[in-house]
């Protein structure tokens, strides 16, 4: 049984609504140590009988056999196999990829193989010294002649270790010189016992070989043997062929990337833009949300929150804002709840009488921990029969010397209702100043049990209209536990409420985020743009790069190979991309806080390492995104086709 046999082979072409035979019946044996020339002239038919031998046409009738295995029903993976372990080629044009120096040439045949590293590149410095070209394995495809790149291309196909090589017109872009060359290279891997098949129509080469074959017409006319076929020596391949690795398709897109780097610098500055304005304004919210928060927690403490009775009645009775304890052990039960304390607060109803002097409070409320300590510039914290009044107050009692009305008497006068009768009643209290703080944005304060002895005093009835509720861990608890609260239903409808600055806070901060929503959304018209741009640089690149798509489909690379091939130089588009926007936008944000510590003493943007991750991520996902559709089409390009491409 001959090694290969092609049993009446028939291929025809439809151009033009007319058929076209080019194969009419071909029948031919081949043994391993031969070195075949098959000749004619050009359209005989001879590149397409080579490329049924290769395993990349498979539309034609008959058969190809293999060691007495057919090739006709293979899958498509199945005869990518077959040209990594079997076939080697070596083209008219020599087909090496540009971007690539001669070793990386030699080693992309290497890369299907359970080769290391190391071993790969060993192997291909032991090829290009076997051609002949140690010396230059370091250079590009174009610094080399003609008779070189040749060598290259033989020295790849040889890379595998096939045991067929299919030379087309190998000689046909060379001088004399070079030709003798190529022919003594190939006579010689044919002495080694592999089956060299050289597609030609030049005399001098077939008569080079062992046989010729004549191809007329779609039709052997001639099988001539000039010499008997080299002995061949059975030795088992020294390593395995294998589908090319993530790793592998990874590294030659890198090497791709780098080779045209000046592009793809303008490429990536163009998809920055996109993913640096999204980074941008993210920046900006965090910064505006932090400079709320900074100015209304300097004031108060951000860990202790107001929580008030949840009433529909827009003019309720005290009665309807009264907490009881029910409430009081409700909260306490809340996860992250580390206190409860009783409060009260008046607005619009009290005023303070200091000698001649009657300041209007606009709101007194208890002292409890939502006021901060550290805002106390004189004085001290309010105690029993005792208040705390701000700076602008002390100034109308003393203009001249607020600091003295420290420690003086005072009478406070507060409105209240009796819940029975609803009749106004304004009860009085003599008090002692206790403190004053620094400005007009704190209430004033009492005790609570102030307050409720006045009440009693007078009869009239009193209990907490808010409570204070005191929050474990940091500033980042606080709205959880605000959500929580805001959970606890009475029936169908929220049972509390929360009031004071924590709820102008939720509020702000809800106002800077939907701004900060909008302008990222407008941004993010930007990426659209990177989108389209990215999948309009690799539709092109596909188009550059058809003959290397082919040439990486010959060798034996799959479908999926040449998909993730351009996956991976998306990938790297985008990650770098984002590198790219990551440092712009923070070269900006230092000048814009550099600008606002001399005006707010605050850094108005702040950039946070999840927002610099999440613009990362958003620019790799949109370049993959727009990588699958030219990927896709890279892998369904004919490799016949595109081996004939220019």
């Amino acid at each position: 049984m001959a090694y290969l046999q092609l049993q009446d082979i028939h291929k025809s072409y439809q151009v033009d609504h007319q058929e076209f035979h080019v194969l009419n019946g071909i029948n031919l044996d081949f043994e391993r140590g031969e070195f075949v020339s098959i000749l004619g002239e050009s359209g005989g038919g001879k590149t397409t009988l080579m490329n049924i031998i290769a395993g990349l046409d498979s539309q034609y009738t008959g058969d190809v056999l293999l060691n007495g295995k057919s090739l006709k029903h293979d899958t498509p993976k199945e005869l990518d196999q077959y040209r990594r372990s079997t076939i080697g080629f070596v083209f008219q044009s020599f087909n090496l990829i540009s971007h690539l120096t001669i070793r990386a040439n030699v080693m992309v045949s290497l890369e299907m193989t359970n080769l290391s590293h190391h071993e790969q590149v060993k192997r291909a410095d032991e090829l290009l010294d076997q051609v002949g070209l140690s010396e230059h394995k370091n250079k590009y495809p174009n610094q080399l002649s003609g008779g070189q790149k040749q060598r290259v291309s033989i020295a790849r196909a040889l890379a595998s270790d096939p045991d067929i090589i299919i030379a087309d017109e190998p000689t046909g872009a060379l001088d004399a010189q070079n030709t003798d060359e190529i022919l003594r290279l190939l006579n010689q891997i044919a002495e080694n016992g592999k089956l060299v098949i050289a597609v030609t129509h030049s005399q001098v080469v077939a008569d080079y070989g062992t046989r010729i074959v004549h191809l007329a017409n779609g039709l052997i006319d001639d099988d001539r043997v000039l010499k008997p076929a080299y002995p061949v020596d059975e030795q088992q391949k020294p390593f395995r062929d294998k589908v090319a690795s993530m790793k592998s398709m990874a590294g030659m897109a890198w090497q791709h990337f780098r080779y045209n780097l000046k592009r793809n610098l303008l490429i990536m500055f163009g998809a920055a833009i996109g993913i640096f304005s999204v980074i941008l304004m993210l920046g900006l919210g965090n910064g505006t949300k932090g400079y709320i928060n900074h100015e209304i927690y300097s004031q108060i403490n951000p860990n202790t929150i107001q929580v008030a009775k949840n009433v529909e009645s827009d003019n309720p009775t005290p009665q309807e804002t009264t907490l009881k304890q029910s409430d009081i052990n409700r909260l306490k039960k809340i996860s992250g709840v580390k206190k409860v304390s009783p409060g009260y607060f008046a607005a619009g109803s009290a005023r303070l009488k200091s000698g001649n002097q009657t300041v209007p409070l606009t709101m007194v409320q208890t002292f409890d921990n939502t006021l901060r300590k550290s805002n106390i510039k004189a004085g001290r914290a309010p105690q029993t029969n005792e208040i705390l009044i701000s700076k602008k107050e002390a100034k109308q009692i003393n203009h001249d010397h607020p600091n003295r009305v420290l420690g003086t008497k005072a009478t406070f006068y507060l409105s209240a209702s009796d819940d029975q009768t609803q009749t106004p009643q304004v009860m009085q209290k003599e008090v002692t100043i206790s403190g004053i703080t620094d400005g007009n944005s704190l209430p004033d304060a009492v005790t609570y049990g102030t307050l409720k002895s006045m009440y009693q005093d007078n009869n009239v009835a009193f209990g907490p209209n808010y409570l204070a509720v005191d929050i474990t861990g940091g500033v980042q608890n606080v709205q959880p536990v605000q959500d929580r609260i805001k959970a606890v239903k009475n029936g169908s409808k929220p049972a509390f409420q929360i009031t004071g600055a924590g709820s102008i806070v939720s509020t702000l901060n809800t106002y800077v985020n939907l701004a900060v929503a909008v302008l990222t959304s407008i941004a993010a018209i930007s990426l659209l743009v990177s989108a389209i741009m990215i999948i309009v640089v690799l539709y092109i690149s596909v188009a550059e790069r058809t003959k290397e798509i082919g040439i990486l489909r010959a060798l034996g690379f799959s479908k999926g190979n040449i998909r993730k091939l351009f996956i991976f130089e998306s990938v790297f588009l985008g990650f770098f991309s984002a590198v790219l926007a990551i440092i712009l936008a923070y070269l900006v944000e230092w000048g814009a806080n550099s600008l606002s510590q001399s005006g707010i003493q605050y850094n108005i943007m702040q950039i946070s390492v999840g927002n610099a991750i999440f613009g990362l991520l958003v620019s790799v996902v949109i370049c993959l995104l727009a990588a699958l559709l030219p990927a896709r089409k890279a892998a369904k390009v004919d490799p016949v086709v595109s081996l004939s491409a220019e």
